[in-house]
């Protein structure tokens, strides 16, 4: 049953402890991610509690929410989010609002006791991301943030690789994340290319994945060096409401105010020397993300086009060192839980099931938590590195940041 969202009320959940009554505030692609993501939870982790029950649904369309509702049978929407926060059944939110409600939104959840799953960048700037931290420490509840591709099995493995001094000691790598999701010159200027309400643009959409992903296998970033562009500067502005990235070809046009490009150079503190490149214009390029890390005795390269696999080569020949595919398989991460066995592929979706599981177990035993909203500040804290970097022309330490 959808209940419209100028009279809803949260619908009273079963008095079990072993379930999780869960809100989404915003429901564009992401929130759906989030629905189907604890819908499937119990089918890949059948010993996982609490069990996650979403409740309700808030989104300022009320008929994109009542469809969403009628789709994952939730009992309630509502317009307004903090109905969402101020209902005392309500034990854990999804937050999957655009970038600039992320400071309001998240510091009001956790402040209300509530355990909070928040899309990065987790606002606009570190200081965003440590109002929210600092929020949710004071009332101690858990917390997690969407960086999804530290949960690839072959991510997962090849960090077990790294630590255990499989390829020697790490000398350089490189980082990518190209996209064309924003490649088209008419695709709509909405809120992700505004400074004020998607902030930097694509180091928030995708460089703060590969900064989180940097400090997953290589440990902290020293310093940074950085350049930015924007390649596209105007888009036509959309006449009704966007979800994703739609084109609105003949609107009236208007300037994009944040960053198509980022390219930086990273010391690490280990030693070791870093590339990371982010595009959301690179024509030609659909979601080529992956990285490139070499040691002293060997290297790893991934691919997340090919999630499941890994190319390698280790070994002290140094010289005319042979790199074969390996296929993970059981025992990398949590590909038991969706796989048999090496080679059967996963998705993106898989990501966010793991995500929140990650998120729900944590509630019961912090131990289970994966990506948290200190890993948001963190990665935030890089960003902001960079950005400071573009305007002082300068190398610039992430601890100065935030």
């Amino acid at each position: 049953m959808t209940v419209d969202a100028a009279t809803a009320t949260t619908a009273t959940t079963p008095d079990d402890a072993a379930v999780l009554p869960v809100g989404i505030v915003g429901f564009g692609w992401m929130g759906r991610a989030h629905a189907q993501a604890y819908a499937r939870i119990r089918h890949h982790y059948p010993e996982l509690r609490p069990v996650p029950k979403l409740m309700v649904i808030a989104d300022e369309v009320p008929v994109r929410a009542a469809e969403a509702a009628a789709q994952f049978d939730v009992p309630s929407t509502v317009a307004d989010w903090q109905r969402v926060v101020d209902d005392p059944m309500i034990k854990a939110v999804s937050v999957t609002a655009p970038n600039f409600l992320h400071r309001e939104i998240g510091c009001a959840v956790v402040s209300a006791g509530k355990h909070l799953w928040i899309e990065k960048p987790v606002g606009l700037s570190a200081d965003d991301a440590a109002a929210v931290a600092t929020a949710a420490r004071a009332t101690g509840v858990r917390t997690a943030v969407g960086f999804n591709y530290r949960n690839v099995p072959a991510v997962a493995a090849a960090r077990e690789m790294i630590a255990s001094g499989g390829i020697g000691e790490v000398t350089h790598a490189r980082f990518r994340l190209f996209s064309d999701y924003a490649a088209h010159p008419d695709g709509a200027l909405s809120w992700r290319f505004q400074r004020a309400r998607g902030g930097n643009g694509v180091l928030g959409d995708l460089a703060s994945h590969g900064a989180d992903l940097v400090w997953f296998l290589l440990g902290d970033v020293e310093s940074v060096v950085a350049d930015t562009a924007v390649f596209v500067t105007d888009r036509p502005r959309p006449t009704g409401t966007t979800s994703g990235h739609q084109l609105a070809s003949g609107g009236e046009r208007g300037p994009v105010e944040n960053e198509d490009y980022v390219s930086a150079q990273m010391r690490m503190t280990s030693g070791a020397r870093c590339v990371l490149e982010a595009s959301r214009v690179s024509v030609g390029a659909q979601n080529s993300y992956g990285f490139e890390i070499h040691g002293t005795e060997g290297v790893v390269r991934w691919d997340y086009r090919r999630m499941g696999e890994l190319e390698v080569g280790s070994g002290q020949e140094y010289q005319d060192l042979a790199v074969a595919t390996r296929f993970v398989g059981p025992g990398a991460g949590d590909y038991a839980a969706f796989q048999p066995g090496a080679a059967n592929p996963m998705s993106y979706d898989d990501l966010k099931v793991i995500e929140a599981a990650r998120f729900c177990a944590s509630v019961t035993d912090p131990a289970e938590a994966g990506a948290t909203i200190d890993d948001a500040v963190r990665s935030a804290r890089v960003l902001d590195a960079m950005s400071t970097s573009v305007r002082e022309g300068t190398w610039v330490s992430p601890d100065t940041q935030g």
